[in-house]
């Protein structure tokens, strides 16, 4: 499977670093602790079994603002709520249509598409998470690149 991520600027990625490091420094599981090179804070547009041409200038649109407010808990994650502007919204459907052809995944169809910034993956104790993240602030920055991780390969590429 292929992604197509947006990463943040230089303070956001601090930010959200250090929330991997608190809930690391509690005791909670967190992707502080996720040693491969390609770990960095990012937030996942589309994915795909292959990529395509049009995928470059779908991505015309950068820089977006990136504005993280809240947490939400899926089922074994802990991830910081991306708030959904008119400009993010455009790029991901811009995105999922230079897709068209492929096989998708369909949590990622404008819609369906749940814009997130992820905390911890194997997360069992929500309730923990919420205490320990009770006062996260809202955080604001830009997503300035794109990249592609190929999920075969464990590789990432940069798209602009």
């Amino acid at each position: 499977m292929h992604t197509v991520e947006l990463t943040v600027d230089d303070a956001l990625d601090a930010q959200v670093r250090s929330v991997w490091q608190r809930l690391h420094a509690a005791g909670l599981p967190s992707l502080a602790t996720h040693r491969h090179p390609t770990n960095r804070p990012h937030l996942t547009l589309a994915a795909a079994d292959r990529l395509t041409p049009e995928v470059t200038g779908a991505l015309a649109g950068l820089p977006v603002e990136a504005v993280l407010d809240g947490l939400i808990f899926f089922e074994r994650a802990v991830v910081w709520r991306v708030m959904a502007t008119d400009a993010l919204r455009d790029l991901q459907a811009e995105v999922w249509r230079a897709l068209t052809g492929t096989e998708r995944n369909p949590q990622h169809a404008p819609g369906s598409w749940v814009p997130h910034v992820s905390l911890a993956l194997r997360a069992r104790d929500h309730a923990r998470y919420a205490a320990e993240l009770g006062d996260l602030p809202v955080a604001r920055g830009r997503f300035v690149q794109a990249r592609t991780y190929d999920s075969q390969t464990r590789t990432v590429t940069e798209v602009n």
